[in-house]
């Protein structure tokens, strides 16, 4: 993607797999992964300093749950600025995203983050604001 995508941005992690009780050095398993592009970011500039979050269920051969944060410009138009694909809504997830999102896309100060309050979010965030 970042060869035909310039500014592409991703991040993602893995662990190690395992064999029984052996660490098995030739396999590594998808945990989650973080991205968003350029024009997103380029984009966000122009939107008020409001970004809604919300996950949604993968289904079917995937599992895991899509993460996605949008902005809303001053003409009611909604960007995607942020996109992710974790384990489920855990803490560690909402922790990976919001983290992402705050050192590539939305860097400044007194931003409102719109959410459903989900526990896991709460506690994701009140970690981020810590660190």
């Amino acid at each position: 993607m970042q060869l035909y995508v310039p500014g592409f941005i991703w991040k993602i992690n893995a662990q190690p797999a395992n064999e029984g009780n052996q660490l098995d050095a030739d396999h590594i398993i998808f945990k989650r992964v973080f991205w968003t592009f350029k024009p997103c970011i380029d984009g966000f500039k122009f939107c008020n300093p409001v970004v809604q979050v919300d996950g949604t269920f993968l289904y079917g051969k995937y599992r895991g749950t899509l993460l996605v944060v949008v902005a809303q410009d001053g003409r009611n138009n909604i960007l995607p600025i942020a996109f992710a694909i974790v384990e489920g809504e855990t803490t560690d997830a909402w922790f990976f995203f919001l983290r992402n999102l705050r050192r590539y896309v939305t860097p400044q100060d007194g931003l409102c983050l719109i959410s459903d309050r989900h526990e896991s979010i709460k506690s994701a965030y009140s970690r981020e604001v810590v660190n």
